[in-house]
């Protein structure tokens, strides 16, 4: 009996590891390279770190602000608070300031599986952790730094204290910390949040597993004061406050509200969006999806239509008897990640509250399945998974950054650098327009003070502003008719050299760009 009970602990032990390495391998494996080069959103999210850490305020002068200016219309802020202390122990990298989104994936894993085996027992961990794993949206989401991308994480973290709180009440906290990090994490989901927090707080009630007591009214302060500066900003961007500037922390008004980005207009577009998103699996950017491979691989809706009829099945049956409903919590997230699909206009991005609840509903219909059936179906799943996972990977570290490296705008460090390099610091440095500002800021670590200074916007004010010139880098020029004999360019490859070779300028390429000096 003993060792049969080792031998269990064992196996399911090994499985743990094998997965969690397997998920490891997927996110670390030519980490900071792939992809090649840098997104415009994680480069603003990474200078804005920067800028905190060596000068105490963000592109727009804030200190340490509940949320960024940045683009106009504003960008969430956990992600480069995140970044931090990388930046500060290994400087401003690419590789470093995707850390955070790296480490916060890898958490996830392990919290998949907690839950899952919280919920029903080992085998549905297991197989949620492995889905989870090996699925192409969240491989790609750890591999870069869209700050949005945090938010699945501390979503299932609350929902997993939640749980956990249900058995030992001082884990309601640990969950109100999780949530309200959550908030800062991505704003479209700040109507959603206190909805989730309401209904498991009634599900919990109900089956008396939460009272009134120091625990949840601590978990209720904690929340509150959390969500408390966001509610500030919201009263001073609806124009009731005015904004706040205190030494700690900073309360903005956006140049450019966009508040109607939450709207029941958009709920038959989307309709349509997350039936292609669902079903068809991709938005369209080559950032998100790779290929045919999908979100998720065409087996995980097939399994999560089968979830679906369970956890409802079970739902009804179990509801008023006095044992415990999981399915139903698994059910609170979906609906709540469903609902904000609905009205906000959708990509991958903008779904990812609702990604995790659908992998796990398709993880319990497997599970339910074996429970039916035979468990060597379990083998066919696995081995569908493994040979698309490994089809997946394979094409993905030979072949993405060539065809995703230009949304990257691969090259574009390199010529910086040796732009940088090889000409005096007064001279100007003329870069194609295509390439956003935060990447220019980003790879030329300008001090924020001469950013502000210098910056002129071709746009402002307005949701998505981009900028024309700050420091020495000016992106509006007329190359043909004013062109700048004392200045280097970096242009895309694209663009004719002749003039400026005639012009007596020398070529180098680098990645999608070219950079042209004397």
């Amino acid at each position: 009996m003993k060792q049969k009970f080792i031998s269990k602990i064992n196996v399911t032990t090994v499985l743990f590891f094998i997965i969690l390495a397997v998920g490891i391998f997927a996110r670390v494996y030519k980490f900071g390279s792939l992809p090649g080069g840098i997104n415009q959103d994680e480069a603003y999210a990474g200078y804005e770190a920067y800028s905190l850490l060596h000068y105490g305020k963000d592109s727009f002068g804030y200190s340490f602000p509940v949320y960024f200016i940045s683009w106009g219309s504003g960008m969430n802020v956990l992600e480069s608070y995140l970044m931090i202390p990388f930046i500060a122990m290994f400087g401003l990298e690419t590789w470093v300031i995707r850390l955070p989104q790296l480490i916060m994936a890898v958490i996830t894993l392990v919290a998949v599986y907690l839950l899952m085996k919280r919920l029903f027992n080992e085998k549905a961990g297991l197989i949620s952790m492995f889905i989870l794993a090996v699925v192409p949206w969240h491989i790609m989401l750890s591999r870069w730094g869209l700050e949005s991308n945090l938010a699945p994480a501390f979503l299932v973290l609350g929902l997993l204290f939640f749980i956990k709180g249900m058995d030992k009440q001082v884990f309601y906290i640990v969950s109100a910390i999780m949530y309200g990090l959550s908030l800062y994490a991505y704003a479209t989901i700040w109507p959603f949040v206190p909805v989730i927090i309401l209904l498991e707080i009634i599900y919990a009630v109900y089956k008396k597993k939460a009272g009134i007591n120091k625990y949840t009214i601590i978990s209720c302060i904690v929340l509150a004061v959390m969500a408390l500066p966001l509610l500030l900003f919201l009263l001073v961007n609806k124009g009731y406050i005015n904004e706040t500037r205190l030494g700690f922390i900073s309360i903005p008004k956006l140049l450019y509200m966009r508040s109607g980005e939450i709207s029941l207009q958009n709920i038959p577009d989307n309709f349509k969006n997350i039936w292609n998103i669902m079903v068809n699996q991709t938005d369209g950017l080559v950032t998100n999806v790779y290929k045919d491979y999908g979100i998720f691989y065409k087996i995980t809706l097939v399994l999560f239509i089968v979830g679906m009829f369970f956890v409802i099945y079970n739902v009804i049956k179990n509801f008023k008897s006095k044992n415990e409903v999981p399915q139903i919590l698994l059910l609170i997230q979906f609906l709540a990640g469903f609902l904000l699909t609905l009205m906000v206009t959708v990509n991958v991005n903008r779904a990812n509250s609702l990604m995790i609840p659908v992998i796990l509903i398709a993880a319990y219909g497997l599970y339910e399945i074996l429970e039916l059936t035979s468990y060597k179906f379990i083998y066919i799943a696995a081995a569908a998974y493994l040979w698309w996972f490994g089809n997946f990977i394979q094409e993905y570290f030979q072949l993405y950054n060539e065809e995703a490296g230009y949304a990257f705008c691969t090259g574009l460090e390199e010529a910086m650098d040796f732009a940088m390099d090889n000409t005096p610091s007064n001279s100007k440095i003329y870069i194609t327009p295509s390439v956003s500002h935060s990447r220019i800021m980003f790879y030329s670590k300008i001090p924020v003070d001469e950013y502000i200074d210098t910056v002129v916007y071709n746009n402002y004010p307005s949701a998505f502003m981009s900028a024309g010139s700050f420091g020495r880098f000016c992106m509006d020029f007329d190359l043909y008719n004013n062109l700048d004999t004392e200045g280097v360019y970096i242009l895309d490859t694209g663009v004719d050299t002749g003039y400026l070779v005639q012009s007596g300028f020398k070529v180098n390429q680098f990645g999608y760009y070219i950079v042209a000096y004397k």
